[in-house]
């Protein structure tokens, strides 16, 4: 395991430390490895690019989880998500900053010659791909948008 190789540690200390909100974040990431793991091949180690993804999208759904109680005014229920989400996300790559991928994504742009929202498709791919792990795919996609409208 790469990126989530201190995991159980982290477990440890969390208990050690009586953090419930952490160990439960925690736990939950290693839930989705144990399941991840099971559901490929008899009990394989994961790749460090499928670890990336299984966190973004633990990440991705407390963010969804957080921003629908939020819409239905459940301040209660909403924060505890949003720091689940960042205890995750630790566990993440550092992430690059709008500019960064505006600069990323106007280089592909460039190398493809993509004129307007046809080739969207084109940049989105190779920007994704480039990028995997790094970038939110929902930054990307409303960065690309706006550089190709």
């Amino acid at each position: 395991m790469g990126i989530l190789a201190n995991l159980t540690d982290e477990i440890k200390n969390a208990m050690r430390a009586k953090d419930s909100l952490k160990l439960e974040a925690l736990r939950a990431i290693k839930s989705a490895v144990i399941l991840e793991q099971t559901a490929t091949a008899a009990g394989t180690e994961l790749t460090e690019e499928q670890e990336i993804k299984l966190v973004q999208k633990l990440v991705k759904q407390r963010k969804d989880s957080a921003q629908i109680f939020r819409d239905q005014n459940r301040v209660d229920l909403a924060e505890p998500e949003e720091a689940q989400a960042e205890i995750i996300a630790v566990f993440l790559p550092t992430q690059l900053s709008e500019d960064e991928i505006r600069k990323i994504v106007q280089d592909i742009i460039t190398q493809t010659s993509a004129e307007g929202m046809k080739d969207m498709g084109k940049v989105m791919g190779m920007a994704s791909k480039q990028m995997a792990g790094t970038a939110d795919g929902k930054t990307i996609s409303t960065i690309v948008k706006a550089l190709l409208s």
